[in-house]
This record gives C-alpha cells, structure tokens and sequence, in this order.
C-alpha cells in the first residue's frame, strides 16, 4: 500500500525529503507558508559544497553526511559546478593559512603562480593558498527551481503553498516537519544564528569558482554566479533577529571582498539578505520523532551539504523502518 507522506517546509531539507520518498514510491503532499519554494535560508545560502574545507569548525559527522551530499547533487542536479574551491590568505595572515590547513584535508597547497593558473585575476595578489580539487558548488536558487520542477512533472508531488497548516493538524502515514527554525516552538533548544549575505555585479574581475579569503574581522567567501554576479557571504551572529543586513555587516563584508580585489570596489550591489539558520547546541543535524511526525532540523550552516543526506534517513525511517541513533536524538 502506498504510504502518504506530508512535509512542512520548502526549502532544501522538505524539497530533498520530498524527493527521497518519491523516489521510494511515497505519495508526497508539501505544504509551505510562503508563496513560492525555498523562501527561507536556502534561499540566501551560498551553495558551496566544500565539505573538506568545513572541517576547519565542523564535526567529524558533518563531512560524512556532506560527502553523501556531494554525490546526490552530482546525481541529481545537473547544475554542479566541479571546479574545486579555493582558499587564500594576505601575506600577513599566513598562520591563519596553516591553521586552516591543519585543521582539513584533501588539498594541495599552491604557489603564486598555481593561483594565478587557477584564477587569473587574482596573479600576484596571493604568495600561497589552498586548493580543495574536489570540493564543488552549486546556485541554490537553481538548484531549489529544479527539484520543485521535477518534484511536480516526474513523481506527482502535490504542492499547497501559502498555508500555515501545521505538522500536527495533518492527516497522512507520516509527517515531516523541515521548518527550520520556524519549529522553536517544539524544539525548545533550538537557536538562531542569523546570517548575511550580500550579491554584487562586476565584469572588471572573473572568477570560476568559490574563494575563501581567511580576513582577520571576517573570514569571508565569493561564489560565482551568472552574468557577472558574485554572492558574498556571510556573518554568524548569534541572534534570531531577522531584520536587515547591518551597516557594520556591510561594511565589513565588502571590506574583506575589497582585500581579494579591489576591482570589486567597483561593484554594483544588487541585493542583500537575511535569515536565521537553526542550530542546536552542538551545532549537529537531528532527526526526532514525535509520533507520527519526524522533525528534520539543525543544519547550521550546513544545509545544502547535510539536507540530502539527513532525507535519505528520514526516508529510510519512513518507508524501511530504520533506525539511525547518530541523528535520532
């Protein structure tokens, strides 16, 4: 008999579940508050699939479900950008460059010359730097447009958006709820940790891939994007406010992406965001079970790397019966 699975929340944690159940024959409804998918923090994410370079903070746990992650996005959006991630530094904040590099693994640290090879026009601005080869990225307002795309056109996924239904006012075999941190109001130790993001336009400067430049206020990080945009990002400031970007933020921001290059000096500023990333104590993904309903929550900063691989547990537990203790807390 076919299951029937509802989910609350559209960004990439209920859009990943919803997929991983559809994918195992589930009859999936997904409800959202907002008029359009994704409408949260996986819309101001940076979509850097740098589980390697993650390490530097994170848990052991993290690089595993990000390298699940990896693969189900190499599978499955064909928008992957493969073209590593970069990490740099000032010559003077060259032990910030060896911490880092102690604390990760999987690069080859790189001269002058070789991060010129791999961008152009950042020659001569960097003596040395660290190149994580098989790291990727990806634009996660595309990779979002996808799965919503192929959720309704090839599996049949009933979208009812615009409602403010609650996990536990729905009647199906199964609930999930991926709110984010919308569910505080049932997981009392979750926090927010607000993020801050900017998108810049420039033509005076190319780059083909995520950088990292390790800045002594704000470590700070440039993905590309299309037609010229640079997404820049972010702050974690340890509040649940959602208001907009600060003065200092901003400032601070384009400071430190000003130390990359001072081309983008130039730059036009297209748009800035907000959000509040949910996180528990330990700053780890958990799956929690309440019933019939599964809570999905606690990404941090990690939701594109760790979303796909914490669905396919929830579905696992959903349709197979399966337990996983590491992230049923």
């Amino acid at each position: 008999m076919t299951k029937s699975i509802a989910i609350v929340g559209s960004g990439v944690m209920g859009l990943t579940a919803a997929h991983q159940l559809a994918l195992r024959g589930a009859r999936v409804t997904l409800y959202d508050r907002n008029r359009d998918v994704g409408r949260g923090c996986s819309w101001w994410a940076g979509g850097m699939l740098a589980l390697w370079c993650e390490m530097e903070s994170a848990e052991a746990s993290i690089g595993e479900l990000g390298l699940e992650s990896l693969a189900y996005w190499r599978e499955h959006f064909p928008g992957v950008i493969n073209k590593g991630s970069l990490v740099v530094a000032p010559p003077r904040d060259t032990p910030d460059l060896k911490r880092f590099a102690a604390r990760t693994s999987h690069f080859e640290v790189i001269d002058g010359k070789r991060v010129a090879e791999l961008e152009p026009d950042l020659a001569g601005r960097f003596e040395t730097g660290l190149f994580f080869k098989e790291e990727a990225h990806l634009d996660p307002r595309k990779a979002l447009g996808f799965l919503f795309e192929r959720l309704q056109k090839n599996f049949g996924v009933r979208f009812v958006m615009d409602s403010n239904v609650r996990p536990e006012a729905i009647d199906a075999d199964h609930v999930l709820d991926c709110r984010g941190f919308e569910a505080r109001d049932v997981l009392p130790d979750l926090r927010g940790v607000k993020g801050e993001m900017l998108i810049i336009r420039t033509s005076e400067i190319s780059l083909i891939r995520p950088i990292r430049l390790l800045h002594p206020r704000i470590p700070v990080y440039i993905v590309p994007r299309d037609d010229h945009h640079f997404m820049i990002g972010a702050t974690m400031i340890e509040s649940s406010d959602q208001s907009r970007i600060s003065a200092r933020s901003m400032v601070e921001l384009l400071n430190a992406v000003y130390a990359l290059h001072p081309s983008f000096g130039e730059a036009e500023i297209v748009e800035t965001g907000t959000d509040v990333r949910p996180a528990f104590p330990d700053n780890l993904p958990r799956i929690r079970r309440m019933g019939k309903i599964l809570r999905l929550n606690g990404l941090y900063r990690h939701g594109y790397l760790g979303a796909p691989a914490l669905s396919r547990r929830a579905a696992e537990i959903v349709m197979e019966g399966k337990t996983f203790p590491e992230v049923e807390r």
